[in-house]
């Protein structure tokens, strides 16, 4: 054969194939058309499609007074389809200028020019899904949609918003880890956490398309099921208390260079929690609300676990407070390995019981529990458990700690087990579990359940009330708790705690300077002790419980008194400025001297105009913003009066004021002012020059 022919044969056989190909390809291409279209038309349209679950909107959680502690707002992704045939290149580039301008301007991430060429680029690249702006606000949403192109509408300008809610919290911090968090996985924390059944609502379902990118859109065609929002929680904080307790803390923990702190304020009748803050120090050396110390943590509580370890004594009949017990001179050494030691000598080297606890002495209180339990250590343990330091307060915030209350013949007791119990070590409790016990005392025995929601409800309407739980009863006699009362009021008055004495209401409790295990040993400098007080007041009607804790300070002292002991302080007197009836018993400071007859104390140049228009002779003593006037024989004289400036804390002097001028000093350095009578000032309830927290309660009296 030629190779001419050979050619032309192979050439035949080539195209045969083609044509053969084409037909079957024709062939198949009819017969999906004609036979099998219905069904790959379905096939598409359920890949394209599906049915989708929607999320509800979670319930809000408020504070005791009805303020948003946390709610769900919107965040959108903003994405452009730049492949859409409705954006033309002519209305592309008419807008690219003026939309980068406003682009840049509102979220102010990148310049006009970086916005352009981004967009330009996306452009060219006929992306599907370019990411213009990832989490805008609501706000900002509304406000791109007025933007040039934009405005156009979706479907002309290419503009694509992906809405989703996440929790906001309005008040920051401010008992952020109690109230909690919702991860992006679902994951809750706190509050959030606890009461999520309520919250969380009910899921929907719809049927959505699948557009270009990954984005889906629903489909309007009546069918699925819309989500059921979540009901709403209301908690027990106290907005102001917190805020009080939150600064207060900040304020200790940055003077004392403090690796972390908490506080907790309890109502003593009910076991609910007014305020609980929890700060840690960050990498950059402020403080935030990063894990919930109060509830989360167990650890040695060190000297605040004397008064339990003492009361099951009292409660047994085996000591009394008046007992004399050996401190050795303030170091004894048990079993002959372990020596326990006093932070301070004491003068004297027999002391009463009550005097070992006032002063918080270790070899004293811890000879005391020796001599009563020595021979049956058991009997010790047994009666700690009687209280409930063994079991869980049942708070519902998810992670509660569980504490550590180790009995003769378990793992790792020994024979110095009973001495060390006995002053707080070889125990863990929780800040929250120590308070509860402290409340307890403070209630007349009665244990409450610690409790963060009163009532959950639906639109304003109330789905279910949460009452006050009584976890014990009784966790002593009445005689054992008229002994302890009278020693942590005691420790106040005469003991570690005597920078509280003069606070404006008494107060009641007990220092604890704890040393850390770390790394399986204590080390002897700061950063290794925990500084707490735990206490309730007023003293003689207590009204709210409260514990402080401060681990690890590294500045300006260490011990309890200095550290812990002025946050409990300031929270007592913020409770006293802020309700009036703990008031009632004291004498209001009244106006002295001369009044002028024609004339209330003021503002230098309101006086003067006053004066001149009423064409009555006046003299002023002095230069000053403010006057205090006096009446004479023949004119009015005014001296300057001193009032003190807003950063000193201190209440001015307001009497013999008129009532705009009073409720300008008063309300402008933040104190609720409540007004009885007319005329001028004539009492104010706290004494000029009386240091007061913003936010407190002031009654002037008019006349």
């Amino acid at each position: 054969m030629s190779k001419t022919v050979s050619m032309a044969l192979r050439a035949r056989i080539v195209y045969l194939s083609v044509t053969l190909f084409a037909f079957a390809i024709a062939v198949q291409l009819f017969r999906v058309q004609l036979f099998e279209g219905e069904q790959w038309r379905a096939k598409a349209q359920h890949v394209s499609t599906a049915w989708r679950t929607v999320q509800p909107e979670r319930g809000h959680i408020y504070s005791g007074d009805g303020r948003l502690l946390a709610t769900s707002v919107p965040e959108y992704d903003v994405r452009m389809d730049m492949a859409t045939e409705a954006l033309t290149p002519e209305r592309f580039n008419t807008h690219i200028d003026s939309l980068a301008w406003h682009l840049a301007g509102l979220f102010q991430d990148r310049t006009k020019e970086e916005y352009k060429r981004d967009l330009t680029d996306a452009r060219a690249r006929k992306e599907r899904y370019y990411l213009v702006k990832r989490r805008a606000s609501h706000a900002q949403v509304q406000a791109l949609r007025q933007f040039p192109l934009f405005r156009e509408g979706r479907f002309k300008s290419g503009l694509v918003t992906e809405k989703r809610l996440v929790r906001a919290r309005p008040f920051g911090r401010l008992a952020a880890r109690t109230v909690g968090y919702v991860l992006r996985d679902s994951t809750t924390i706190g509050l959030e956490g606890g009461y999520d059944k309520y919250l969380k609502g009910r899921t929907g379902h719809r049927l959505e398309r699948r557009l270009a990118g990954g984005t889906w859109m629903p489909l309007d065609d009546g069918e699925g099921t819309d989500p059921e929002p979540g009901i709403d929680i209301h908690t027990t904080i106290d907005i102001n208390l917190q805020d009080v307790a939150d600064a207060a803390l900040e304020q200790q923990l940055r003077k004392h260079g403090a690796q972390y702190g908490s506080v907790v304020v309890m109502e003593v009748a009910t076991g609910r929690i007014k305020a609980i803050s929890n700060l840690t120090r960050t990498a950059d050396s402020t403080y935030a609300e990063t894990m919930n110390w109060a509830v989360g943590e167990a650890a040695e509580p060190g000297s605040t676990f004397k008064l339990p370890a003492l009361m099951v004594a009292l409660e047994e009949g085996l000591i009394g407070p008046d007992d004399t017990v050996d401190t050795k001179w303030g170091s004894i050494t048990y079993c002959g390995k372990e020596k326990m030691v006093d932070s301070h000598p004491y003068k004297d080297r027999k002391v009463t019981v009550r005097r070992a606890f006032e002063a918080s002495l270790n070899t004293g209180c811890s000879q005391a529990v020796m001599k009563a339990f020595q021979k049956d250590p058991k009997r010790f343990v047994e009666g700690l458990k009687r209280m409930r330091l063994h079991e869980l307060t049942g708070v519902m915030i998810p992670g509660e700690a569980v504490p550590t209350l180790r009995s003769p013949g378990e793992k790792f007791w020994s024979c110095t087990s009973l001495p060390w119990m006995s002053i707080g070590y070889e125990v863990a409790v929780t800040p929250l579990q120590m308070l509860t016990f402290y409340n307890a005392v403070a209630n007349n025995g009665r244990m409450m359940q610690p409790q963060l929601v009163t009532q959950v409800s639906r639109d304003g309407r109330t789905v279910e009330e949460f009452e006050p739980s009584v976890l014990q009863e009784r966790i002593c006699s009445d005689r054992t708790l008229k002994i302890v009362h009278e020693l942590l009021q005691g420790v106040v008055d005469s003991g570690t705690a005597r920078n509280l004495h003069d606070a404006e209401l008494r107060i009641a409790g007990k220092t604890g300077t704890a040393q850390i295990l770390r790394n399986g040993s204590y080390q002897q400098n700061g950063k290794s002790y925990q500084a707490s007080f735990a206490g309730y007041f007023p003293a003689d009607k207590p009204l709210y419980s409260c514990i402080v804790v401060v681990n690890g300070p590294t500045m300006s002292g260490y011990y309890a008194n200095v550290v812990a002991g002025p946050i409990f302080r300031e929270i007592a007197d913020k409770v006293y400025s802020n309700r009036l009836e703990l008031q009632s018993g004291r004498v209001l400071a009244e106006a002295t001297g001369p009044r002028a007859p024609v004339s209330m104390s003021g503002r230098a140049t309101d006086l003067r105009a006053a004066m001149a228009g009423l064409g009555v002779p006046f003299t002023q003593d002095g230069e000053g913003e403010w006057l205090t006037t006096e009446s004479g024989d023949s004119m009015v004289t005014a001296r300057p009066r001193t009032i003190a400036s807003d950063a000193s804390g201190l209440v001015p002097n307001v009497l013999g004021m008129g009532l705009r001028d009073a409720l300008f000093l008063l309300e402008n350095r933040g104190y609720r002012v409540r007004v009885q009578g007319a005329g001028m000032v004539k009492r104010q309830s706290i004494s000029p020059g009386t240091r007061a927290v913003r936010g407190a309660s002031i009654l002037i009296e008019l006349a």
